[in-house]
């Protein structure tokens, strides 16, 4: 059984663009792993003949600067997995600096922002130029002088070349955010929660005019998963979370406010969205059916949620805000991407589902997107309004799906995040999979994810986060999401939970199709 992949058509200027592009990053992909691993035991990590994956760092590596019980890049100092989530990876013009004075840091990077909880997340910056492991991780977001540092569940992060900073997200529900860090030593921290509201976000990315798209993964109500047995499990969940965009007044300086808008999809000439009285009516809803169907096509655009100008900026629920805006819920959306040579108006946005095949095996559910799915936005000139296709629907082979980066123009690459329950159910672990745009090559499984022992020991399977290739710009020219982004591109992925390895994967040969 395979994934549906839907080739649009539209914006075809942007599939046309030149080989040299597309031969830009780590792809073309042409070959996979053939099979998951299997859930038993902790099995190796395989990967794609013709790449190779090689540590940069592991959860038990010190940090240069331990900050009372945050002493290591994985682990609390009582052993807590911390979880480091998201990788943003970037090359500066200068030394950032650091807590050694006169140190050289170099010039490369990747962020990461750490998913645990109970006030205690934090930051990490790997400097990969430095090889002395005394000053290999640096801590960015040390304890207050009340022994913590009152940041939970960071997920998402991207470097903004317009404030010279670094934006981090909080995936904590109503309690999460928005907050930003200087990339100069110290790193200085600000919250934007009335600027960009409270939300579950985890993806965030910058666009060429210094808008932020922003994903929310906030999981909705549960209903029966037949309509007809209330007693049936109740593990289809009420489409709930949302695609935002924020237009900052002075994309320099996002402290001095802007619009945060949603998306809304229209089918038939109505908005799609959300009730908060009828979940089940929301799961079922026929328009979800069209929606996820093949070879469709609906209008979008952006509604605005908050304006500082209007609204002021005391701390807001976006979610809720969103809703009484008429933007339209997805179920569980986790991260998107810009197309590299659609100039910032295409972007793919991977979705979760339900993660259980309990639901994901009933048909109607199904072919409502319960295993996941990838959607494609293609916005007009204007930026303002557009279109939505489905790009991939999820199957019990392909689903799940989280992360999401452009391994070259042409072809993107997304991690699964199923989870223990799916796990056990199919008897299959995680894996990476790499589409093409055009639909000539895969899917293919560019990585088959293990399960390291302590993982297995500690009752939390692995999952494949961070995937990120890109050649680290940090300037509008050359940022991630741009063609040149993939020019002198580096990819890593972090095998998250257990021992919190840090790989970084490049290629052995020039795969050739086969």
């Amino acid at each position: 059984m395979s994934s549906k992949v839907v080739v649009s058509l539209m914006a075809g200027s942007f599939l046309s663009a030149s080989l040299a592009f597309a031969q830009g990053g780590i792809g073309p992909i042409f070959t996979g792993v053939a099979n998951a691993k299997k859930d038993s035991g902790h099995p190796t990590t395989a990967i794609a003949s013709g790449y190779t994956k090689k540590k940069v760092v592991s959860g038990t590596d010190i940090l240069e600067n331990p900050s009372g019980s945050i002493t290591t890049f994985g682990r609390l100092s009582d052993n807590t997995a911390t979880e480091p989530d998201q990788n943003a990876y970037l090359v500066l013009d200068s030394n950032p600096g650091g807590p050694e004075p006169g140190f050289d840091y170099g010039r490369h990077f990747v962020y990461q922002g750490h998913e645990n909880g109970d006030d205690l997340a934090y930051v990490t910056r790997v400097n990969l130029d430095v090889k002395d492991p005394a000053h290999r991780i640096t801590l960015l977001t040390p304890l207050g002088i009340d022994g913590f540092t009152h940041l939970n569940a960071i997920d998402g992060s991207t470097y903004d070349p317009f404030t010279k900073t670094l934006f981090f997200t909080e995936e904590a529900g109503s309690g999460g955010g928005v907050f930003q860090l200087t990339s100069k030593w110290p790193a200085a921290l600000t919250t934007l929660d009335g600027i960009i509201g409270k939300a579950g976000y985890e993806g965030i990315h910058v666009d060429d005019q210094g808008n932020l798209l922003l994903i929310e993964d906030t999981g909705g109500v549960g209903v029966p998963v037949d309509p007809n047995d209330p007693n049936s499990p109740k593990v289809a969940r009420q489409p709930n979370s949302f695609v935002y965009r924020f237009v900052p007044y002075n994309n320099k300086d996002l402290t001095q406010g802007g619009k945060l808008q949603a998306l809304q999809v229209s089918i038939n000439g109505n908005p799609l969205i959300f009730h908060a009285d009828d979940p089940e009516g929301d799961v079922f809803s026929f328009n979800q059916v069209l929606l996820h169907t093949p070879g469709t096509s609906y209008p979008v655009q952006w509604v605005t949620v908050h304006d500082t100008a209007v609204d002021g900026m005391d701390s807001f629920d976006a979610n809720a805000l969103a809703k009484t805006a008429l933007a339209t819920p997805l179920k569980r959306p986790e991260n998107a991407a810009f197309l590299p040579t659609s100039h910032f108006r295409t972007f793919f946005v991977t979705v979760t589902g339900d993660t259980d095949a309990q639901s994901g095996d009933e048909v109607d559910l199904a072919e409502r997107g319960a295993w996941g799915s990838i959607f494609r936005v293609d916005l007009g000139s204007d930026r303002q309004s557009g279109n939505i296709s489905i790009f991939v629907l999820g199957d019990s082979v392909h689903n799940s799906f989280d992360n999401i980066t452009f391994a070259d123009s042409f072809q993107l690459l997304t991690g699964e995040d199923r989870g223990n329950t799916l796990h056990s159910q199919l008897n299959k672990l995680d894996s990476v999979w790499a589409y093409s745009l055009n639909g000539f090559v895969g899917p293919l499984r560019f990585i088959a994810l293990g399960r390291d022992a302590t993982s297995e020991t500690e009752g939390e399977d692995n999952e494949p986060t961070g995937v990120y290739v890109s050649g680290g710009g940090s300037h509008s020219g050359d940022m991630y999401g741009t063609a040149l982004s993939l020019s002198n591109a580096r990819a890593f992925f972090t095998q998250q939970h257990g021992d919190n390895v840090l790989y970084e994967v490049s290629k052995t040969f020039n795969a050739k199709a086969r």
